[in-house]
């Protein structure tokens, strides 16, 4: 918490308040602290910053399932609408196990091309999550082979205008470089590994300037033999105004530590300045 804590006062003695995009446009924030939906990074980068200013932006989210929870939290930078940076913090309480772990994610996004909204094309983006897991003795246990790790990602995105009977169409792909089993919280690498490349895909319909629903998918590996399955879900994002912003979905997330039918909601908010 205090590495979230002096990342704020840092950009808050750096920055003027972000204000040049569209209401929404940013979209929410991805659980691993990227700008994007709930489960996939997108290539927008986080907050409303234009070219000439400086945001930053905090999140907390919470997603429960039958057997598990997780509580993230974390802090994101965005650079003249250029660069993105974040950290965040996981816990992730095994019920069945009365036990806990944690990993800590430190991010980074670069736009290279394009603009969501004005470009031709869609806009495009590079990024990284370096991901180390604070308690490893589970996933040693599994099979995995090591506890830090850092993952890859491509991301296109695009907001079509009056594209589905009038109403503001988003869209996003990614294709992402891993070795991380259930994102990190059960290590990285196995004796199952086999492609590093997964496919992750979201996408939205705007009702009004305020309210978006959406779907997301996400490919994930099975590096542990444990049949870990892709993840979806249908998500609500409400943005009253550009200083925050909510959102709740159902999820659903499979198998996770070969226990079945892991089902349930997500609750996110997010804060920009």
């Amino acid at each position: 918490m205090s590495k979230i804590i002096s990342f704020i006062l840092l950009l808050i003695a750096t920055s003027c308040y972000g204000n040049g995009k569209l209401l929404a446009t940013p979209g929410v924030s991805q659980i691993e602290g990227a700008a994007g939906g709930g489960l996939v990074p997108w290539a927008q980068l986080a907050g409303y910053a234009s070219e000439d200013e400086v945001s930053i932006s905090g999140y907390c989210t919470q997603a429960n399932v039958d057997d598990f929870e997780l509580s993230t939290c974390g802090v994101q930078g965005n650079l003249y609408d250029r660069i993105e940076l974040s950290y965040t913090a996981q816990r992730f309480d095994v019920l069945p196990l009365a036990t806990t772990l944690e990993q800590s994610i430190y991010g980074a996004k670069v736009k290279l091309y394009g603009d969501l909204v004005y470009s031709r094309y869609p806009q495009v983006s590079f990024g990284m999550q370096h991901k180390r897991l604070e308690t490893a003795d589970i996933a040693f246990a599994l099979g995995a082979k090591d506890d830090s790790a850092t993952d890859f990602y491509l991301a296109a995105s695009k907001l079509h205008l009056g594209a589905v009977a009038g109403y503001n169409l988003l869209w996003n792909a990614t294709v992402r470089h891993t070795r991380a089993n259930e994102i990190g919280l059960l290590g990285f690498g196995g004796p199952q590994q086999k492609s590093h490349v997964q496919f992750e895909a979201s996408a939205a319909i705007l009702v009004n300037k305020h309210l978006a629903i959406g779907t997301e998918y996400r490919q994930k590996p099975d590096n542990l033999g444990l049949k870990e399955d892709d993840w979806h879900d249908v998500f609500v994002a409400w943005f009253p105004n550009k200083n925050i912003s909510v959102t709740a979905a159902y999820i659903n997330l499979g198998t996770i530590a070969g226990i079945e039918k892991q089902r349930g909601w997500y609750l996110s908010l997010t804060g920009y300045y």
